[in-house]
């Protein structure tokens, strides 16, 4: 079965990085596993829905510019249920309703600084603010979790927090959940903030995600570092 999307998509035509990412990972996206992981992903095309979209894949690096982001979230992957996925962790497309993960966010949000739960789920103005919201993980075979685990997105999004960590301006790295944290190996938390908690998912907000007031730990963090603080308002 070849899905809508997928016509006349080949591996050369998979969608690009941005030119200001792009540039500071050249080496890295020149290397034969990312080719080959693009090649797995156009196959998949062929033959299942992958979310998100195709052109929407890279979307958060598009919405956060490299020189201009003072935050970067990790999360795990895109949500494998069809219309949500839009190329930001935790978040879901405007018109999708929000995921019990994010409705956590939302309720620990209004705790840490009083912002009530917004009408939908879309976090891109938070993207537009210079918070980088990526996962791990950059897509995912319709209705099934982990489908491309360890295909290489793994090795370049690690790539991509350790060409971060290299930057002279530091930044705010916040790690929710035993799998981002392990992400804290490639920082340098000597120059660059941690900030971490239990997941926000239903399992363990309860047990160290509720009451870790992260939202008003960033905006300090970014006070500290002379820079703006992010408006949490959507």
């Amino acid at each position: 079965m070849t899905f809508p999307e997928t016509i006349g998509l080949l591996p050369a035509m998979m969608p690009q990085l941005p030119d200001d990412w792009r540039d500071e990972l050249t080496d890295e996206i020149a290397k034969p596993y990312f080719q080959q992981l693009q090649d797995f992903i156009a196959t998949e095309r062929e033959h299942y829905a992958v979310y998100p979209p195709a052109d929407e894949v890279f979307a958060a690096f598009a919405a956060t510019p490299f020189k201009q982001m003072n935050v970067l979230f990790v999360g795990q992957e895109p949500y494998h249920d069809q219309g949500l996925s839009h190329g930001f962790c935790f978040s879901v497309r405007l018109g999708s309703e929000p995921t019990p993960s994010l409705m956590n966010i939302f309720k620990e949000l209004q705790a840490d600084i009083g912002i009530k739960p917004p009408n939908h789920g879309s976090l891109a103005e938070w993207a537009k603010q210079g918070v980088l919201l990526m996962n791990s993980v950059l897509t995912v075979r319709g209705g099934e979790a982990n489908s491309h685990k360890n295909k290489g997105w793994e090795t370049f999004t690690d790539a991509v927090i350790r060409r971060v960590n290299l930057r002279p301006d530091p930044v705010v790295f916040v790690l929710w959940g035993k799998y981002a944290q392990k992400k804290s190996r490639l920082v340098d938390a000597d120059r660059h903030t941690l900030i971490e908690a239990a997941h926000p998912s239903p399992l363990s907000a309860k047990s160290g995600f509720f009451g870790s007031r992260p939202f008003s730990a960033i905006n300090r963090a970014l006070a500290k570092l002379g820079k703006p603080a992010i408006d949490w308002q959507l």
